[in-house]
């Protein structure tokens, strides 16, 4: 009698245990269609909306593989900021001067990103079309980025095209804007003013060489 309750006992918290690890999983299963800021979202499938950007400490690293759409308001303010000033080449380079290195917790997404403006870390594998582009938040894109006013990355692997300006920390391709700025180059920078490593020069500027790291 007493090894039939203690088989039934076992079993009844082997089912208990199952359960919770199926919830769990269940709760890691992408989404077809997700909101963000929620610690619910992590995993999207399909399409990710974003009303509101998450302060980095407090950022739910979240990876989409479809569409990632952005709205968050503030974004129709700062282009009037940044636009005052446009004048000062070290201005840019202050934005992005920040951050040295890529924090851990990132959003990945794998496909494209639509947005007013990103102020979350991001790393976008496809394409990325922003209005106010990536501020207050290191971002990479791998691919093409593309904004009628200004990029601001960390790092770029392909093509950033905009009107006003292009600045990244470490760039590996093609800028075009009216001023681009890049202290870590490898490729071509096409506008108005170019700066990268090794010179300043208006119209076309360029790098085929690697930055070495000083010891």
């Amino acid at each position: 009698m007493k090894k039939q309750l203690f088989l039934i006992m076992a079993i009844l918290i082997s089912s208990l245990v199952h359960s919770q690890d199926s919830l769990s999983h269940k709760n890691e299963e992408a989404k077809i269609f997700g909101v963000s800021p929620s610690k619910k979202t992590k995993n999207v499938n399909g399409v990710l909306l974003k009303y509101y950007d998450e302060i980095d400490n407090e950022i739910t690293p979240k990876k989409v593989n479809g569409l990632g759409l952005g709205f968050n308001g503030l974004g129709i303010f700062f282009p009037v900021l940044l636009l005052v000033n446009i004048g000062s080449i070290n201005s840019w380079e202050i934005s992005n001067a920040d951050f040295e290195d890529l924090p851990k917790k990132m959003n990945t997404i794998n496909g494209m990103q639509l947005s007013i403006i990103n102020m979350e870390p991001t790393v976008t594998n496809g394409f990325e079309l922003s209005l106010s582009s990536n501020i207050n938040a290191p971002s990479v894109i791998n691919g093409v980025s593309v904004s009628p006013l200004y990029n601001f990355h960390h790092t770029t692997n392909g093509v950033t095209v905009s009107t006003f300006a292009n600045v990244s920390k470490k760039c590996r391709g093609l800028q075009v804007a009216l001023i681009n700025v890049c202290k870590d180059s490898k490729g071509l920078q096409i506008g108005f003013w170019n700066e990268n490593e090794k010179r300043k020069l208006p119209i076309i500027n360029w790098n085929f060489k690697t930055k070495k790291d000083k010891s």
